[in-house]
């Protein structure tokens, strides 16, 4: 590997890494941020949910803005803006400040995870290629994993503000490797004569729709909430007025017209769906073993920590194997682990140790790796070096759509699931009940021993019983989302038989006029 490949790399992991990280870093700071900016505690939450949804609106457009400025001097842009912004946020005197600067920083990380996958991609040569995404995705799942534990370390030992100063170094030193060492595009840009700003608009109006519904939906009660239900209707009908306008329009601002390739499209249908199992999962596991087994932060965090190790390990080896083995193979494989690993999961009791627990979390990180570099290499291969940056675009933006609605279901089903069971099991809690009557007794006499009068002492033992049930409901609920998991794996492998074994993929002519051919893989 020549050295410019290996700067190359290292500034587009910085910009990968910024982005993801700052997705999760800040949640664990806001309570030290509402204090500080004397906000409330529905009102600091958008400082999160105004990254997540200017993230989501300049994801998809990312192609468009590449061939309005061309790749590099949109990443050099985007990631100073970034930059800039992470510093204004670390500085901000009060909560519409901050808010206002994530948003803005959200703009300008959208579009730099695809245009550092797409970097990578051209970049790297074809045999080298999965190497390539392998090295790209650890950042993309390192980040999430490593975000939580290292802004709680900075908020508890410096301040919240430090959690967006740290973006200030790094981004500098991208910026400074991407103008001296990040390649020019191989093809020929398009020139954009016209802004689509019908299209741009729905596609403001209906992402920002959706992503809102999806993030507070369940904080709402969904339905209930008139708010919830206009957005979405809203959401619902700019999305298909952009879908229209976009495959009307002659220079559209998300080009829908990359998915003619088969084997992309493919792709991208089995990245939605496996996203939302993945993100699913983040949610499930740590609110699995807090809640029910009652672990501390601490401690839930070593348990999913192995599974974010055995993610690292296996990428690399995926990408190996790439050059080896037929793709298809190889995620059928991660999502045959992650099936069975998320069937580990539904097996477990309440009394199961922290080993069982952690082991389906290794499994699971075996196959998250087998599934996420093939995939990403075998979608962005299928497309013309022309339309690369149109099409990582639209892949990462189905995956961060993908992960809220996975993140937003699994918590909603959850939830009512316990409630479902609960009132299920309460039918059978009654005092005629024999063993109900003995476990009522046994209690009431433990409370009574320990200095209560009859009276507190049954109060007390009918208490610990509806205690009982509800941890008895909620163990129910998760083990059935496990399952959900579980046929969601198996669900998407058709997807990716189907994907074909011939990959598009980019040469370099002995002129040096590099252009995209089709090659058999």
């Amino acid at each position: 590997m020549s050295f410019e490949r290996v700067i190359v790399s290292i500034t587009t992991m910085m910009a990968t890494i910024l982005v993801m990280l700052d997705v999760t870093i800040a949640n664990v700071a806001l309570d030290h941020m509402r204090g500080s900016l004397s906000a409330g505690v529905d009102e600091i939450t958008w400082v999160l949910t105004s990254f997540l949804v200017a993230n989501a609106i300049s994801l998809p457009i990312t192609g468009w803005l590449t061939d309005l400025m061309g790749r590099k001097r949109l990443f050099i842009v985007a990631t100073a803006l970034f930059t800039l912004t992470s510093a204004a946020a670390g500085a901000a005197p009060n909560l519409l400040f901050i808010v206002i600067a994530r948003f803005i920083q959200g703009l300008a990380g959208g579009p730099l995870v695809p245009l550092s996958q797409a970097t990578m991609i051209e970049t790297f040569p074809p045999n080298q290629r999965g190497m390539a995404m392998s090295v790209w995705g650890i950042g993309i799942m390192f980040s999430p994993i490593i975000g939580p534990t290292l802004g709680g370390w900075i908020t508890d030992n410096w301040s919240w503000r430090w959690v967006f100063y740290i973006n200030v170094p790094i981004g500098i030193a991208a910026v400074v490797l991407a103008g001296l060492f990040a390649p020019e595009p191989a093809a020929a840009r398009p020139a954009v004569r016209r802004v689509d700003v019908p299209g741009l608009l729905f596609l403001v109006i209906g992402v920002s729709a959706l992503q809102f519904v999806l993030d507070r939906g369940q904080r709402e009660d969904w339905f209930a909430s008139p708010l919830i239900g206009w957005l979405s209707v809203i959401a619902a009908m700019a999305l298909v007025a952009l879908i229209v306008r976009e495959l009307r329009a002659e220079e559209p601002v998300v080009d829908l017209r990359v998915l003619r390739h088969p084997t992309f499209a493919m792709a991208t249908a089995g990245m939605f769906v496996m996203s939302i199992a993945f993100y699913g999962i983040m949610v499930l596991s740590p609110l699995f073993t807090q809640i029910l087994m009652g672990y501390t932060a601490l401690l839930a965090g070593m348990v999913l920590a192995p599974g974010g190790v055995a993610t690292l390990l296996t990428m690399p080896i995926a990408g190996v194997l790439l050059n080896r083995i037929d793709p298809r193979w190889i995620i059928v494989a991660g999502c045959g682990l992650n099936a069975y690993a998320m069937y580990l999961m539904a097996t477990l009791t309440l009394e199961a140790s922290y080993w069982q627990i952690m082991l389906p979390r290794f499994i699971q990180g075996l196959g998250i790796g087998f599934c996420f570099v093939p995939l990403s290499t075998v979608a962005l291969a299928a497309v013309p070096l022309r339309e690369l940056g149109h099409a990582s675009g639209l892949f990462n933006f189905t995956r961060t759509i993908a992960g809220s609605i996975g993140i937003a279901a699994m918590a909603t089903m959850l939830e009512r699931g316990a409630q479902v069971h609960q009132a299920r099991l309460s039918a059978h809690v009654s005092l005629y009940d024999p063993d109900v009557w003995e476990r009522f007794h046994a209690l009431a006499a433990g409370f009574a021993a320990r200095g209560s009068d009859a009276a507190t002492a049954d109060q007390q033992a009918w208490a610990q019983l509806y205690e009982i049930v509800q941890r008895e409901a909620l163990s129910l609920s998760f083990i059935d989302n496990f399952w959900r998991l579980v046929w969601i794996f198996v669900a998407v492998i058709p997807f990716i038989l189907f994907l074909n074994r011939k990959q598009r993929t980019m040469e370099r002519p002995a002129d040096g006029d590099r252009h995209a051919a089709m090659v058999e893989a």
